[in-house]
């Protein structure tokens, strides 16, 4: 009776990763001063000086950057949590003070991070896990996505109202779930908005506010965009350009016209060793430095794009042991010798391996130095064998044939 043995060869794989990532642990363990964490990092996302993690472990977590204490945890939710964002307590102001969470349990809680109460939860706010959040600020717009593949819009007017969240309308064109959103306000009636899913289509969409005594939210499609070959991990639009990192190891750049209705060019794709699954393009970022930073695999990599046609690879990092899983920028404040104020650019990543690390983004944009080689010792010839017996490839055919005919 014959044996299966394609399990026996898959645990052994899994045994030889397991011990590979054991010992990449250990010679790792103290780059990136690392802040060790409870549970896995899905999401994350920088506020002044502390970090918010959403864990598998059904917590929201704030994490001090400097001590690397847990200050705060929001607990409530009964899986994983997926994702996060913030809105304004006060309409307008930027505080930035209410905690928006979305987790596999399908719901959307709204917190108060002053006093870490939950002001609401929404049940069912999808029909299968919730993946993605995004907030227009101006708009007091909330856009949540799914792997019920549906996109979903959600009234901010009043989030200390403890009740749950209002639906202003919904979009249903994806026939994979949704992976992850962006997208930008145009006027208080308007706004672009990008959806991407796990088959590696991405939609742009126009959303109008409709009038009436309850206004709701209309998506208009402009554009599918079908450049990426599977899953999209995730997504980043500004200044006209559309990033996007996939599980088929590329990083893509889109420009865009000011109407996003046409796409201009399509610069070659990234291409990585591994899935992409997050990235940092700085050329978005206040420092507008031409860098691209990504995460693929448990490695960041560092990519200078001054020409989107021509990207040129700097280096790369041994950032964690296990995948990471997003990549975002810290303003790090900090006091001189003389007391004043220093404001220095970091990067922090957070991985599967259960840790937040923090880089001096001037380390991260300086090429590696090259690896020495030390030569091998020049050894003294064998001695000469006496020449074996080989046969000709006639002789191997004609000795194959008669084995066959046996």
């Amino acid at each position: 009776m014959a044996t299966d043995t394609s399990s026996f060869l898959i645990a052994e794989s899994q045994l030889i990763l397991d011990d590979a990532r054991r010992q990449k642990a250990e010679r790792i363990k103290t780059v990136g001063s690392p802040i060790q964490l409870s549970g896995k990092a899905l999401a994350m996302c920088v506020q002044g000086s502390y970090v918010w993690i959403a864990e598998n472990t059904a917590v929201a977590r704030k994490v001090d950057l400097e001590s690397g204490k847990t200050l705060q945890l929001y607990k409530g939710h009964t899986g994983p949590v997926t994702t996060l964002a913030f809105c304004d307590k006060v309409s307008g102001s930027g505080d930035g003070k209410i905690l928006i969470t979305g987790s596999w349990d399908q719901t959307i809680k709204v917190w108060d991070t002053d006093t870490k109460a939950l002001l609401s939860s929404t049940p069912n706010a999808h029909a299968d896990f919730v993946k993605s959040l995004l907030v227009f600020p101006s708009l007091n717009l909330l856009v949540s996505s799914g792997s019920d593949k549906i996109v979903r819009f959600w009234d901010l007017s009043t989030p200390e109202q403890k009740q749950p969240l209002r639906s202003l309308g919904s979009i249903s064109s994806h026939t994979r779930p949704v992976e992850c959103l962006d997208g930008k306000a145009l006027s208080p009636t308007s706004a672009i908005l990008y959806t991407a899913d796990t088959m590696g289509v991405i939609k742009s969409w126009t959303l109008e506010k409709e009038s009436g005594p309850f206004p709701r939210w209309r998506g208009t499609l402009q554009e599918e965009l079908s450049h990426h070959r599977t899953r999209i991990n995730e997504m980043i639009y500004g200044n006209g350009q559309l990033w996007t990192a996939s599980s088929d190891e590329t990083v893509q750049v889109l420009r865009q016209d000011s109407s996003v209705t046409r796409n201009i060019k399509t610069p070659p794709p990234i291409s990585h060793p591994v899935a992409v699954r997050s990235i940092l393009p700085l050329a978005l970022t206040e420092y507008a430095e031409p860098y691209l930073i990504t995460g693929a695999g448990d490695m960041l990599r560092v990519y200078d794009v001054t020409s989107p046609e021509e990207p040129e690879f700097v280096r790369d990092v041994d950032a964690h042991w296990h995948d990471v899983t997003a990549i975002r920028l810290w303003k790090r404040v900090t006091l001189d010798s003389e007391g004043r104020t220093r404001i220095e650019p970091w990067i922090i990543s957070t991985s599967l391996d259960s840790t937040i690390r923090k880089w001096p983004l001037s380390e991260l944009l300086t090429p590696a130095p090259p690896t020495q080689t030390i030569p091998p010792p020049v050894l003294p010839l064998p001695a000469a064998k006496p020449t074996e017996f080989q046969m000709t490839e006639d002789e191997e055919r004609e000795l194959a044939e008669l084995l066959d005919s046996d």
